[in-house]
């Protein structure tokens, strides 16, 4: 009610002002009322006019000023992209999957593109604030975007920043073809021990395996003998005389070439099998443990061991039990005992390499399947078969590789995880006549060394062995050839262990008596 009152005030004053203004005009001009209205009219509209006007540049000028400064700064920190042409195919990939800014490009000229034979390789350097995890992690969606799969795509980084990328695009499938295997020469030359081929076609493989363990697994016939040849292979070459073997071949074909070159091999699912090579093993670790701490209290050097690998084919069935009491105990055993040899043997010179064509996680118990560094997961049909083999958290890592999406008709293929890094690798293809030629070139170097060690009752009972050609014999046969007339059979064992530094073990029908590959294993050790 009171602004009723002041706009009814407001109003008559303003009429009597203009009343005023109205009679003044007409006593000063002479005017009649009716001209005099007019020009009173016209004054005041111009005079309106000029107000807007004034107001309106006013605000136009105070709403300019800090607009134009502000455009000043970002021109000093950004300077505009004039005459930036970008890379149309990356800058899209990248955009659209989210690895750069919605407003970031790849300047074409900045991008390195090589056209190799197996693809095109791009190397670039992505836009301030992005690393080459931004594109590690959105690889699927950019082979997507590019007309590919993740298995067509390599990335590597820089080691200068870590902006620079390098991206492979392959134009075909991965291994739509086979490379032809290394020479001995290649293998040597090798930094490290070389597993298998890349997409490229370059060797590849791990720099080392001391202090290391591989889990190798995949489905049947998706290629792991063909892996696991190719790997043993190279461990001969590469290593030469400077390596042992034990061999338990559960799939009974599948390490039975290199049975002549091993201390030890057998053939067998028998659980009671491995639990006596594992004690045999711990026996030889705990040992070598020994001598490591003998020479760290004399304040000396660490010694050094010749390097000795186990493996075990078809590990998976070794943990199977019959579901018998004892059955039970057996695999329960055998279960202690392998994460002990994986978990303490690496610091000792020895290395444990386990396959499986089972990758469910029951297989191989977690708390041995933890102890391996070096993983390698051929061909699965589920993701959970891939994480029993790479692990639980696998798929969180940088730039995963599903095994899910391996072509199975290419055989040998793997997705080799190692420290914190997957590869893309294929197995070698080796020929039968290459792999031949390298084991007897390593049976005729270990008989080298066998011929040129001290002549002892163990050398006389492994020549004695070798001559006859027997894998096994008894006690009760070799003891004369070494000068034991015992006619106590347990007097008789006792003087042979003393003599040879080997037990004796049981044969076939229960008779105790020496296998030639545990005797080997011994002068081999010795020597």
């Amino acid at each position: 009610m009171e602004d009723v009152y002041g706009q009814s005030a407001g109003a008559i004053g303003g009429l009597v002002i203009v009343l005023g203004i109205l009679y003044a005009i007409k006593d000063q001009t002479g005017l009649p009322w009716p001209a005099a209205v007019l020009l009173t009219v016209g004054v005041l509209v111009g005079l309106g006019y000029l107000a807007w006007r004034i107001k309106v540049e006013v605000v136009r000028r105070w709403a300019r000023q800090p607009a134009e400064a502000s455009s000043e700064v970002l021109a000093q920190e950004s300077p505009p992209a004039v005459g930036v042409v970008p890379h149309p195919e990356l800058t899209r990939a990248l955009v659209r999957t989210g690895a750069i800014g919605k407003d970031d490009v790849i300047p074409l000229h900045d991008v390195d593109t090589r056209v190799l034979d197996v693809g095109t390789q791009y190397t670039f350097l992505l836009p301030e604030g992005g690393t080459h995890e931004d594109v590690a992690k959105r690889l699927g969606p950019i082979g997507s975007m590019l007309g590919v799969t993740r298995l067509h795509l390599k990335l590597e980084t820089s080691r200068d920043t870590e902006r620079r990328v390098r991206l492979l695009v392959l134009k075909e499938p991965p291994f739509s073809r086979l490379f032809d295997p290394p020479s001995r020469e290649q293998i040597r030359a090798f930094e490290g021990i070389p597993l298998g081929h890349d997409v490229t076609g370059a060797l590849f493989g791990v720099e080392t395996f001391d202090g290391a363990s591989m889990l190798i697994a995949g489905m049947s016939q998706m290629g792991k003998t063909t892996l696991l040849n190719g790997l043993v292979t190279c461990l001969c070459v590469a290593y030469g005389d400077d390596f042992d073997m034990i061999l338990l071949d559960g799939k009974f074909i599948g390490l039975a070439r290199f049975a002549k070159i091993a201390l030890r091999y057998e053939s067998s699912t028998d659980p009671a099998v491995l639990e006596n090579m594992l004690d045999d093993l711990i026996a030889e670790v705990d040992n070598r443990y020994a001598e490591i701490e003998k020479a760290i209290r004399a304040r000396q050097q660490k010694p050094r061991f010749r390097r000795l690998f186990f493996i075990v084919d078809e590990a998976a069935d070794f943990y199977v039990s019959n579901g018998s009491k004892e059955s039970r105990e057996l695999v329960s055993r055998v279960e202690d005992k392998s994460r002990y040899v994986v978990a303490k043997a690496l610091e000792s010179g020895v290395s444990v390499i386990f396959l499986t064509q089972r990758p469910d996680k029951d297989a191989i118990p977690v708390n041995v399947r933890a102890q391996f560094q070096y993983r390698a997961c051929l061909y699965v049909d589920s993701e959970g078969a891939a994480k029993v083999t790479l692990g639980d958290s696998y798929f969180t890592t940088m730039a995963p590789i599903n095994p899910v999406l391996l072509n199975p008709k290419h055989k040998g293929q793997a997705v080799l995880f190692v420290h914190g890094t997957s590869t893309h690798i294929r197995g070698f293809n080796f020929p039968d006549d290459f792999i031949w030629e390298v084991i007897d070139d390593a049976h005729d170097r270990r008989q080298k060394r066998l011929s040129a060690s001290p002549d002892t009752p163990l050398k006389q009972a492994i020549e004695l062995m070798q001559s006859k050609e027997l894998d096994f014999i008894a006690t009760a046969d070799l003891a004369p050839v070494l000068g034991v007339v015992e006619s106590d059979s347990t007097e008789r064992g006792k003087k042979l262990k003393a003599l040879l530094g080997v037990p004796a073990g049981k044969g076939a029908k229960g008779v105790r008596g020496y296998r030639l590959t545990d005797l080997i294993a011994a002068a081999m050790s010795d020597s």
